[in-house]
């Protein structure tokens, strides 16, 4: 056996291999490139002059409800209209038992008859012994006595006149009708029932135009208080009367058509600290009803020097709201702020920003404080 030989060709080879691979899996790999920056969409926080709106909530109601009640006592004998529909004024919504309103009639013609009858005798008595007292061929006292006794039958004929009137209303009054045009509301009476004036048999509700209540603070108010209260001109409105009133219903659905001023409520609640004003809204179709509740917003006023950045830059947070300012070196700062009124897709920032910085749109869950990001502009600012 020889020693001391060198080894093989091949077998110098794959050592050689094998010290290489260990060598990579011991030695450090080369770190990869860092990824880009994100690509974001910015905007300027700019100064603008910009509509100040307010919003109330408001309940609806019919501009007249009509509570129908009958003016006569007696049994309910018919429902004449379907409930829930359009009703027109004069229209007979129900029927009460007539048949004792009509006899009572007829006995109030006849006791008229009776009346006439009488009265018509005391007229001739007095017409035949007129020209016999004047020849003294009987006493000036009989005639005296017949004159009085037509004069009193007159009385009682008018008096019973008068009685047959009453119950001819009487009998009118059996037929219970719409006081105003509405949608009448589910009767509260059914046929069967003794039903008399303190009875409610149902509700008309004057729903085209429909009033809205709200409440406005006594600041607020106070504000509008000059054109409240002023001279009444047409279409004088305590807003801005071009942008008009509006409504935005339960469902967050903008009411298409606008609303007007009518009235406001003659004192200050003193719990509440608030006053009621009521506005109108055509309602054609009938398709808002009392009871709605919504928002009412109205432009009050103008902040010349409002700062406004996009609503999509500001994100809400636990309550709070948010964004993200781009830094020096593109570096991403994320600043708390206060919000005022959104105007279109413009949302008014009262704190937290300054003119002329550059907030990130719609910014990445991925962008935080501290990263660098590429920068855009966004280029749907203006709403």
């Amino acid at each position: 056996m020889t020693f001391g030989t060198s080894p093989r060709p091949g077998i110098r080879l794959a050592a050689s291999a094998v010290c290489l691979l260990l060598a990579g899996c011991s030695g450090g790999k080369a770190a990869a490139p860092a990824p880009p920056p994100l690509e974001v969409e910015v905007a300027t926080v700019s100064e603008q002059r910009v509509p100040i709106a307010n919003e109330w909530m408001a309940t609806l109601d019919g501009y007249v409800n009509a509570q129908i009640r009958p003016q006569v006592s007696g049994y309910l004998v018919k429902r004449t209209y379907r409930e829930g529909s359009p009703v027109r004024k004069g229209a007979v919504l129900f029927e009460i038992d007539a048949r004792p309103f009509n006899a009572m009639l007829s006995q109030a013609k006849a006791q008229v008859a009776q009346a006439e009858a009488q009265l018509a005798k005391s007229a001739r008595d007095v017409e035949r012994d007129t020209p016999l007292a004047d020849q003294q061929a009987i006493a000036r006292s009989q005639l005296d006595a017949e004159i009085q006794a037509h004069r009193a039958a007159q009385a009682n004929a008018q008096s019973l006149k008068a009685a047959v009137e009453a119950a001819e209303l009487n009998v009118e009054f059996t037929r219970v009708t719409s006081l105003v045009d509405g949608v009448a509301a589910i009767a509260t009476a059914q046929v069967g029932d003794l039903v008399g004036p303190a009875t409610l048999l149902t509700t008309v509700s004057q729903v085209s135009p429909i009033k809205a209540y709200f409440s406005v603070s006594e600041s607020e108010y106070l504000g509008m208080a000059q054109s409240i209260n002023g001279p009444h001109r047409d279409r004088a409105q305590p807003w801005d009367a071009r942008a008009g009133l509006s409504l935005t219903l339960s469902d967050g659905s903008r009411y298409p058509h606008q609303g007007r001023f009518v009235a406001a409520d003659r004192e200050v609640d003193r719990g509440t600290g608030t006053i009621r004003l009521v506005a109108a809204f055509a309602n054609p179709g009938n398709v808002l009803r009392p009871g709605q509740y919504g928002r009412v917003r109205a432009v009050t006023g103008t902040d010349d020097r409002a700062l406004v950045v996009p609503q999509r830059a500001i994100a809400d947070l636990q309550g709070g709201h948010q964004v993200k300012i781009l830094g020096p070196d593109n570096r991403v700062d994320v600043r708390a702020v206060v919000i005022g009124e959104r105007v279109g897709n413009l949302q008014i920032v009262k704190s937290g920003v300054k003119a002329g910085e550059q907030v990130i749109v719609a910014a990445p869950a991925a962008v935080r404080g501290g990263s660098v990001v590429s920068p855009k502009p966004f280029q749907q600012l203006k709403g």
